[in-house]
């Protein structure tokens, strides 16, 4: 299965790595270290020699309890980022974004991939995917980013995710989003307990009867310290055994931070099924 990514088609039968590219002061586990311009270059230089298929480039923080920021400020810190990726590497950049002036700014300067934690709940935000006319991903979320992990509840964690990208891709579809550019994410960490996101985990092959090709993040997520007991910048093995594992379950897409050592992993997972 292809799906067209700004004019790059990618098989999305197999599984491609998604390198992030925080351009902000206060993500999670690299916030400060790539907001000025030539160092998120250097960056995006360095994950596609790596093998990275995608960069991700963020603006704003989805950790519980980051600090919002204007519409003006998202768009000042990843545009020059996003036109100079474009312009120089052959890479698909992705923006994680949940801001219809954003997603509309940053297709015309060439992203071929709106990445939104919300799944297009803003206002406006369905109707901004559909004109920017690039494949979409969905996430699911339980509740804000600074309130999600209060205390999140659900009948049976794998329904309830099903359920809600379900209604989301249906809003999608009405406000013109071609079902052909959806692409879907379990949000792990969002709105889950550990419990939630290995329940979730275990059964992520189930989200492919809705028919899209999945994304799947946990690179460094606190789920993975709570069970190793390591600090964020700890778990890297603990990260290539999420994606190893997503890839297994047929995730198109696994986003990380490691690059290179996660292309290794899904080469042999790669490998793998070819041999069977």
């Amino acid at each position: 299965m292809e799906m067209n990514f700004a004019g790059r088609a990618l098989d999305m039968s197999r599984c491609h790595v998604m390198g992030i590219l925080n351009v902000t002061p206060d993500s999670f586990s690299d916030g400060g270290q790539f907001n000025r311009p030539e160092a998120a270059m250097a960056r995006a230089r360095q994950m596609v020699a790596d093998g990275a298929a995608f960069i991700d480039v963020g603006g704003e923080s989805t950790r519980p309890g980051a600090t919002p920021v204007s519409v003006q400020e998202e768009l000042d810190r990843v545009c020059p980022v996003i036109e100079a990726i474009v312009g120089e590497l052959d890479v698909v950049v992705s923006v994680d974004t949940s801001a219809p002036e954003v997603m509309a700014e940053t297709a015309r300067l060439g992203a071929g991939l709106i990445n939104d934690v919300r799944a297009l709940q803003r206002e406006g935000a369905p109707e901004a995917a559909a004109k920017a006319n690039v494949p979409v991903c969905i996430m699911h979320i339980q509740g804000e980013p600074d309130t999600m992990q209060d205390r999140p509840e659900y009948r049976n964690v794998c329904r309830d995710v099903s359920s809600f990208l379900t209604e989301r891709m249906r809003v999608a579809e009405l406000a013109g989003v071609r079902p052909e550019n959806i692409i879907l994410d379990p949000g792990f960490g969002f709105g889950k307990t550990v419990e939630h996101n290995f329940r979730l985990l275990a059964a992520l092959e189930q989200l492919h009867v809705l028919g899209h090709p999945l994304l799947v993040g946990m690179s460094r997520k606190s789920m993975l310290g709570a069970i190793t007991g390591r600090d964020v910048n700890e778990r890297l093995p603990a990260s290539l055994a999420a994606a190893t594992i997503s890839a297994m379950k047929g995730a198109s897409i696994v986003r990380v931070h490691d690059v290179r050592e996660t292309v290794d992993a899904v080469k042999v997972v790669a490998a793998m099924k070819e041999g069977r």
